[in-house]
């Protein structure tokens, strides 16, 4: 995969291909992790926290809770 290095601003960027954005779920305002090291640089889609993912929950989308049944060994509840 390649891309074309083009002056934006004061910086430099370059555009991150459409299939690989898709795969890792990565849209318009999306966080990534930069990683530079040795001569190279890598990107990765950042993760959720814990925090970000619970305030996707709402009343509308949080489900009952679920029965799996009595205890069968020594489990204290």
């Amino acid at each position: 995969m390649q891309a074309v290095v083009q002056k934006w601003g004061n910086s430099l960027g370059f555009r991150i291909p459409s299939i690989w954005a898709k795969d890792n779920n990565v849209k318009n305002g999306s966080k990534v992790e930069v990683i530079a090291e040795k001569g190279k640089i890598t990107i990765l889609p950042q993760k959720k926290s814990l925090d970000e993912m619970l305030a996707m929950v709402t009343p509308e989308n949080i489900h009952s809770e679920i029965q799996t049944g009595s205890s069968v060994g020594n489990e204290e509840w």
